[in-house]
């Protein structure tokens, strides 16, 4: 958990830094280096709030609370950075450390094997690349079949005939792997409990009854809003009612 994120000007660029919120990025590493967490945050939520995507940003303010033990702005800031970035390794590491300090020990349902297969390569990586792997075999696809029209060659021929056909083939996986994400996405909140304890209530009021309660830190999925009360999933399966301004989305 000690390592923070320092980035060369030009990797920082090519997630769309702007010169401003690329010196406040150097300014919160060197804050963090010093052991000044809380003000290293002060310094990462401001580029947050220039509204830049950077994993790495949100993957630095995870470290930045851990340090100072915030269990729920810790584990949000991960989750954070891999919702940008499915594959920052760090970032998973380092939220498998966070959760173990959250106090409720949820049991994940049993999930079929479609579901493995969804959460390990489907969602693995954003929509947008998928899309962009799409247009990639579709690129090729093409290349590959006037190659094959223009070939000679019977070898060539059967090559360029087999590649193209695959190219076809991984178009079509890769575009329905770009909608399903993108409607898993789109259509799943998940949020963090901020709270150091909650009540979670069998309906969206306060003089309901109480079925259990959350502590700071844990996952939830968001199912529906009525007010200011948001009806929760566990991954466990458990569902009920929490006050809104107890959890924060992701």
């Amino acid at each position: 958990m000690n390592r923070i994120v320092i980035i060369a000007f030009l990797l920082i660029s090519s997630f769309g830094f702007s010169q401003s919120a690329y010196e406040l990025f150097d300014k919160g590493n060197e804050l963090y280096k010093t052991g000044k967490y809380q003000e290293a945050i002060e310094v990462y939520e401001q580029i947050s709030d220039l509204e830049v995507q950077s994993d790495e940003v949100y993957f630095n303010l995870g470290n930045s609370y851990y340090k100072l033990n915030m269990v729920g702005p810790s584990i949000y800031n991960f989750e954070k950075a891999l919702k940008i970035n499915p594959t920052n390794e760090d970032a998973q590491i380092n939220l498998e450390f966070a959760n173990k300090l959250a106090l409720d020990a949820i049991e994940v349902l049993p999930k079929t094997v479609f579901q493995k297969f969804s959460d390990a390569v489907i969602y693995k990586l954003p929509y947008e690349t998928w899309a962009v792997l799409a247009i990639v075999f579709s690129f090729l696809g093409a290349l590959l079949f006037l190659l094959y029209h223009f070939s000679y060659s019977s070898g060539k021929k059967i090559l360029f005939f087999n590649t193209s056909l695959l190219s076809a083939i991984l178009l079509v996986i890769a575009t329905t792997f770009a909608f399903k994400a993108y409607s898993f996405e789109e259509n799943t909140t998940m949020a963090i409990v901020f709270e150091k304890e909650t009540e979670i209530k069998n309906a969206p009021t306060f003089n309901s009854d109480t079925i259990f309660e959350l502590h700071e830190g844990t996952k939830v999925q968001v199912l529906d809003a009525i007010d200011d009360w948001k009806k929760i999933k566990l991954a466990d399966g458990k569902i009920g009612w929490i006050v809104g301004e107890n959890i924060k989305e992701i």
